[in-house]
């Protein structure tokens, strides 16, 4: 919307006309002094969703505030800005014998910017369009980009999963040093287990970075994640699949988590990401660009390693959480529709109420693969201390150890995409394959 040359971009009613009157447009800094309280900062665009009564200004600080314009509201320009804009400039590289990073953009926050026309964190950024906005890469690799999907992280399925993992194969066949995936943080605990059985015999790493915060924003933590993640895949010593995200608040270091045994644990922390009955497999410290390894019992890089692929998963795989007064029906529903396995998320050492017994047998009985795991964060299961874990052991629920219900779920899609007999997927499930099992789980105090 323009007018008397003011572009106020998604304003109108009573903030249009209060703007209007001041003069001002976007990106030019305010002074807004409303009931004793002074205010300043760049206009920014409104969200066209939102109301007609809040001007948005950006503080020096770099956040973004809303001030509602009322009758005693004084608007006056101090400063001339620009229009937020995003540029995309072109930057050239490689030729300098640095390893070869190739970067895969699936989607997410870290490749999202704020869409001014509703106010919402839409995908909108390119991994070269990463790679642009940070200059630092350029010294650590040389990058390729690759566009693969661009889908908020919860509208990632097992065939994105398959995607993905075939992309993988494709870069590394292609003679990538290291391979980077760009994905959204909700669900990138699955994708990062999903990837880790979908891709044998790896040669080199496979990152996995998103960001909590996107990249427009002063408290964005999408650059550090990605330096971090590009160059653990130039430089790891080992050929796993990790993801990489921030270890505290600060920026100070970047941990290294198992693909198998990573699980996201705040909504908007920027050290969200914990490893679970395991520690970190490494940290890349910001400040030197020094990788310290951890994790010793892990595959080590190997270029003449040949990967292998094996991207095919089951969907028809239910995943339930146990809770007081679940109904059976559930089950009995899974069965006629013709699922083949069911992940539990037991209470405890494994466990659910015995009014689930009788379902669970039908359902193991048709054919159909139970594993049982713990909704507790740090432990395993045991299923034979106490009557009710020995009474679905017996009518044949799985044990699944220490494995997170994340990754029992993937690796159970996993295994029944591999055979087609249930005792063969079984044994798949039960198996050690990417570290998400252990043969002892010490206690020991939460990290």
């Amino acid at each position: 919307m323009s007018q008397g040359g003011c572009e106020l971009a998604g304003y109108r009613g009573v903030a249009y006309q209060a703007l209007k009157a001041a003069q001002v447009s976007i990106g030019d800094v305010i002074r807004i002094v409303r009931a004793g309280e002074v205010y300043e900062g760049s206009l920014m665009p409104r969200s066209e969703l939102g109301d007609d009564k809040h001007v948005v200004i950006k503080l020096a600080s770099g956040y973004n505030i809303g001030v509602r314009v009322t009758s005693d509201c004084k608007i006056e320009r101090i400063g001339v800005g620009s229009k937020p804009t995003y540029t995309h400039v072109v930057r050239e590289v490689g030729g300098r014998n640095l390893p070869r990073v190739d970067v895969i953009s699936t989607g997410g926050t870290i490749v999202s910017r704020v869409d001014y026309r509703t106010g919402a964190v839409e995908p909108a950024l390119s991994a070269s369009d990463l790679y642009n906005a940070v200059p630092e890469l350029s010294e650590l690799a040389d990058i390729r980009a690759h566009i693969l999907y661009s889908e908020l992280s919860e509208n990632i399925t097992p065939k994105h999963w398959s995607g993905m993992a075939l992309k993988v194969f494709e870069v590394i066949r292609s003679g990538a040093s290291g391979v980077v995936v760009c994905h959204g943080t909700d669900t990138m605990g699955y994708t990062s287990a999903a990837l880790s059985f979908a891709l044998r015999n790896l040669p080199v790493p496979v990152i996995l970075v998103g960001s909590q915060r996107s990249s427009d924003r002063p408290s964005s933590d999408a650059a550090t994640n990605l330096m971090g993640a590009v160059a653990s895949a130039s430089k790891a010593p080992f050929a796993t699949v990790a993801v990489a995200m921030h270890e505290s608040t600060s920026d100070d270091a970047i941990l290294l988590h198992r693909g198998t045994r990573v699980r996201k644990g705040h909504t908007s922390g920027r050290d969200a990401f914990k490893s679970m009955n395991s520690p970190p497999v490494a940290k890349y410290l910001l400040q030197t660009g020094r990788l310290e390894v951890y994790c010793r019992d892990i595959q080590r890089r190997d270029p003449e390693r040949n990967v292998e692929l094996k991207n095919n998963f089951e969907e028809r795989v239910l995943h339930l959480k146990f809770y007081p007064g679940m109904r059976a029906e559930i089950i009995d529903w899974a069965i006629g529709e013709g699922y083949r396995g069911i992940v539990i998320e037991g209470t405890g050492l494994g466990h659910v109420s015995r009014t689930l017994q009788d379902p669970i047998s039908r359902a193991v009985k048709d054919g159909i693969l139970v594993g049982m795991t713990s909704q507790c964060l740090y432990g395993r299961v045991n299923m034979n201390v106490y009557a009710t874990g020995r009474d679905l052991l017996s009518v044949g629920v799985q044990p699944l150890e220490d494995m997170i219900p994340e990754t029992a779920l993937v690796k159970m899609m996993w295994a029944l995409g591999q055979t087609d007999k249930v005792e063969e997927a079984e044994r798949i499930l039960k198996t050690n394959i990417e570290g998400e099992i252990s043969q002892r789980t010490l206690y020991d105090d939460p990290p």
